[in-house]
């Protein structure tokens, strides 16, 4: 009994890999690879920002919330601007992480200058670190679908 359910379960794992190699690849779309600022393996440089707590820890509450809700003021004005690509929160952890960016920028200077107009950021209740980074030119793609299954926002 052992060895049939051993060969039928090598017999599954084979078809499964066979099935997933002859997987067709989608055709090329050289406009969309245009309009994306893809290269020619479909990838794109970014730019990477982990925002960390900042020196500013004397803002009262009430300064901190307004000072928030610029900074969400402020990302939603980078989506439109098509500069943001990907934000959210970081868990806890210990090395004061509160979150990251993905901004469809040229350089780091530019996307510098993108987070000079974020009152979080001036006020200095975050510091931001940036990066260079290589992912998917279809990256922001997704975002159209984000407020078909976004219930309620911040």
């Amino acid at each position: 009994m052992k060895k049939i359910f051993l060969l039928i379960s090598l017999i599954t794992v084979t078809l499964v890999i066979q099935a997933q190699e002859k997987k067709a690849k989608a055709p090329y779309d050289e406009t969309l690879a245009k309009k994306l600022g893809a290269d020619n393996y479909g990838m794109k440089m970014y730019v990477l920002v982990i925002l960390k707590s900042g020196t500013n820890i004397t803002e009262t509450k009430a300064k901190t919330d307004s000072l928030f809700a610029g900074h969400m003021a402020n990302m939603g004005k980078m989506v439109e601007m098509q500069k943001l690509v990907v934000a959210g929160p970081m868990g806890k952890n210990d090395k004061n992480y509160r979150g990251i960016f993905i901004l469809n920028t040229k350089s780091i200077e530019e996307a510098k200058q993108l987070l000079e107009s974020d009152p979080a950021i001036k006020a200095k209740l975050l510091e931001p670190e940036l990066y260079n980074w290589y992912g998917s030119a279809a990256l922001a793609e997704y975002l159209p679908f984000h407020d078909k299954i976004q219930k309620s926002s911040f």
